[in-house]
């Protein structure tokens, strides 16, 4: 699909479709890993007292780990009206559920309006990458960070081809045999396709006007975590 605009319908449709199944197919596809690094992603964006955005928010577990790593606001912003109304059922009751509907593309935020802005798993899926990092960086108050977590292609070599091959052709496999959803999770290994490697993301995030972009790689390279911060004292 090479239209922006259906690509972007389909996916989000896509994302409404699973979420009733979401959490149960993290847990599962990463071996329960993804709560570990979701809490590193917070970590490298300095939390205390921060004012936070999490872009995709999905169904709100970035956001609850800010909330607990002492974060001063948090909005959880999506475009999938499904996935935020399972997070805001998640916090029920509980301190902090912020929650909007809205497109990583077109923020509706203030310039300078956070002093951190967050994403997990979201990356592939927006269909204009450097326009979601020009977007990012507007909304970042001077000296603000970026952390975003995503799946990423595995580093050359036959480690980082058995870790692709295991990815595609077993765990997506799985998660859309026991969700039911086989054909949303056909979609996840096919999204790296055309998805920028590591060190051509950090190019990117650089050219949105960050500094010293820098990542690291977990789950046997298959997910990077890429953290930049804004320049301090310069208003965009």
């Amino acid at each position: 699909m090479t239209d922006p605009d259906a690509r972007a319908r389909s996916i989000q449709a896509m994302f409404s479709r699973i979420s009733p199944q979401y959490d149960r197919m993290n847990r599962l596809m990463t071996a329960g890993l993804d709560g570990r690094w979701r809490r590193a992603a917070v970590a490298a964006a300095e939390p205390r007292g921060a004012d936070v955005l999490d872009i995709g928010c999905g169904t709100g577990d970035l956001s609850a780990e800010f909330r607990r790593a002492g974060a001063g606001s948090v909005v959880g912003a999506d475009f999938s009206a499904a996935m935020l109304a399972r997070a805001r059922d998640k916090t029920s009751g509980k301190a902090g559920g912020g929650w909007l509907q809205a497109d990583a593309l077109r923020l509706p935020f203030a310039d300078g309006s956070f002093d951190a802005v967050a994403s997990a798993f979201v990356l592939r899926n927006l269909v204009d990458l450097p326009a979601a990092f020009a977007e990012m960086a507007r909304v970042l108050r001077p000296g603000g960070r970026i952390a975003a977590l995503d799946i990423t292609h595995p580093p050359p070599g036959p480690f980082g081809a058995a870790m692709r091959f295991g990815f595609e052709q077993g765990v997506t496999r799985l998660a859309g045999i026991l969700s039911g959803q086989g054909r949303a999770y056909r979609y996840l290994p096919g999204s790296l396709e055309g998805h920028p490697p590591a060190d051509e993301l950090s190019r990117i995030i650089e050219a949105a006007g960050a500094e010293r972009p820098r990542y690291r790689r977990f789950g046997g390279g298959m997910v990077a975590l890429h953290v930049a911060r804004m320049p301090a004292g310069k208003a965009r």
